[in-house]
């Protein structure tokens, strides 16, 4: 047994070890605290992954002019000579072109129709005012320049998820929005990828990606916390399938089976009853106003996408030919509508097909969970309600779900019925 000097000097050294140890600890907190900031603020703190998992995102096509800024040296590749130019540093912004013999950046021209602009130490560039990470690819295809930003798909993903949901939201409901769009752009990389030039745009078309200006440490943290994980779903035979993870605003509060929406192939994810964006919306986002448009508007809107209803001459009426009904709230969304010509024929359209036709932005219309009601002169779009094309992860409800102590997992199997979480790498 200790006797009190000897019991007070081990207390007064395990005092003094533990303090140094909170030094220690505090320094290693400050340490990387300060490494975290400073890669935000450079490079994004996300985890990287082999290069299979690039990502070409169109930025821009058709472009006359463009303003290219770098902070640091970089290298121009021409894939076609296999040459490679090292530029040294430079100040200010640099004008692209497209020229009659190539692309011209600055003065220079290359006698090339494509070339890659490799920023050094993974620095970002801007382009037209707008910041990215990876490189940055040209393409002159005879009508202007195209610009094609090649990212790694987790570094893409921290520029899309802070774009498509508002980055204070929950973290469960940023986990499951990563997870998703992770899914949805892999898809549609494998699907439609193959066959052109890039993989997925940078609008609504596809997913919102803004690049460096929608990054935030919560966003960075919700795509390495879902590192690789994408949503599949067993098939007939028993093989876990990609699908496309779609997911919308505002469902309005019931989902709608995919193949309703969009009707391709892939693999039908059914709809789901959803009071939790009811419970959690507020009305005057919920509900949206009346939309108006005259017959002629509307009828040239639909034609010039739809060259094949051309035979309808001028669209006059427009009529749900099918609805889904859900007892839900009474709740029921527009599949399918008949249109009506001057001459009396008749054709029909997906439903959503013919909102985007005639409000390319959905601002307006904001959902084909409404009535159609055909005027004189106009079409009226009433009763309105939900924001977007309904299908998949809704995501309003998400964060209700979030709020409600529900995690990314719970909240992915929810609106992903029978889905199952797999890990790319």
């Amino acid at each position: 047994m200790k006797s009190g000097n000897s019991v007070t000097s081990y207390l007064l050294s395990a005092c003094r070890t533990y303090a140094w140890c909170i030094l220690y600890g505090l320094s290693a907190v400050m340490f990387l605290c300060g490494c975290y900031s400073n890669e935000m603020n450079g490079q994004a703190a996300v985890r990287q992954v082999p290069d299979p998992y690039i990502v070409r995102v169109l930025l821009d096509d058709h472009i006359a002019r463009a303003e290219f800024q770098i902070g640091n040296r970089y290298k121009i590749l021409d894939p076609q000579s296999v040459r490679v130019f090292d530029v040294q540093k430079t100040i200010g912004k640099i004008e692209i072109t497209p020229a009659t013999e190539g692309i011209k950046i600055g003065e220079q021209v290359f006698a090339t129709n494509r070339l890659t602009l490799q920023p050094s130490n993974n620095q970002p560039f801007t382009i037209n005012g707008h910041s990215y990470r990876g490189n940055l690819e040209l393409i002159s295809d005879g009508n202007g320049l195209m610009a094609i930003n090649n990212v790694s798909i987790e570094t893409y993903l921290a520029g899309v998820v802070g774009a498509e949901m508002p980055s204070y939201w929950e973290d469960e409901a940023l986990k499951a929005q990563a997870v998703a769009a992770r899914t949805y752009c892999l898809y549609i990389k494998n699907r439609f990828g193959k066959n052109r030039l890039w993989d997925v745009k940078t609008t609504q078309a596809n997913q919102v990606y803004r690049g460096i200006s929608a990054e935030t440490v919560r966003t960075v943290n919700a795509v390495n916390g879902t590192f690789g994980m994408v949503l599949c779903k067993p098939n007939e035979s028993g093989e876990c399938q990609d699908f496309p993870a779609y997911y919308c605003s505002i469902c309005g509060g019931h989902t709608e089976n995919t193949k309703n929406v969009f009707g391709d192939s892939a693999v039908a994810m059914e709809g789901v009853s959803c009071p939790f964006c009811r419970d959690m919306t507020r009305p005057s986002l919920f509900y949206w106003p009346m939309a108006k448009f005259d017959k002629k508007t509307v009828s040239e809107r639909i034609l010039d996408r739809y060259p094949h209803l051309r035979d309808l001459e001028k669209i006059e009426k427009i009529e749900a030919a099918d609805e889904s009904v859900y007892d839900s709230n009474n709740f029921k969304r527009i599949t399918r509508v008949m249109l009506t010509g001057s001459n009396g024929k008749t054709s029909y359209l997906r439903a959503e097909d013919m909102r985007l036709a005639i409000d390319s932005t959905g601002s307006k219309i904001q959902s084909t969970s409404c009535t159609i009601v055909s005027m004189e002169k106009e079409f009226l779009f009433v009763a309105g309600c939900g924001f977007g094309h309904g299908a998949g992860l809704c995501q309003y409800g998400a964060r209700e779900m979030a709020r409600q102590g529900k995690n990314a997992q719970q909240i992915l199997s929810f609106y992903y019925p029978g889905s199952r979480v797999k890990i790319l790498y």
